[in-house]
C-alpha cells in the first residue's frame, strides 16, 4: 500500500514521543501490505474497524491512540485523515474527516 503521508505520523509523535514506536510500526506494515479487502486489513490489524465512507480506525498503542486513514483498495493508497488521543478522537465524524 503507498500510504500519504508519513509526514503526518512523524508530525503527531514528535508531539506524542511514546506514539513513535507504534506509529511506525503500523506504517511498516500497512506500506508492506496488499490489501484487497476489509478482511485483509483486518488480518493484519485485528483492532480495526470500519466506520463507513471508505475510512477505517485503528487502535495505536493500545488505544491510547486513535488514526483514521481513508482506504482505497483498488489503487493500493492509504490516506492519513486523523491521528489523535483516544478523547479528540470521540469529538470527531470519522465517516467524514
Amino acid at each position: 500500500m503507498r500510504i500519504i503521508a508519513h509526514s503526518a505520523l512523524v508530525r503527531f509523535y514528535e508531539k506524542h514521543s511514546d506514539s513513535k514506536i507504534p506509529l511506525e510500526d503500523w506504517f511498516l506494515k500497512t506500506k508492506m501490505a496488499e490489501w484487497l479487502n476489509f478482511a485483509d486489513v483486518k488480518n493484519t490489524f485485528n483492532n480495526v474497524d470500519s466506520v463507513g465512507n471508505q475510512r477505517y480506525v485503528f487502535n495505536i498503542k493500545g488505544n491510547d491512540y486513535r488514526l483514521v486513514a481513508l482506504v482505497l483498495f483498488q489503487i493500493q493508497r492509504v490516506y492519513i485523515r486523523f491521528i489523535g488521543t483516544h478523547d479528540e478522537y470521540d469529538r470527531i465524524d470519522c465517516s467524514k474527516v
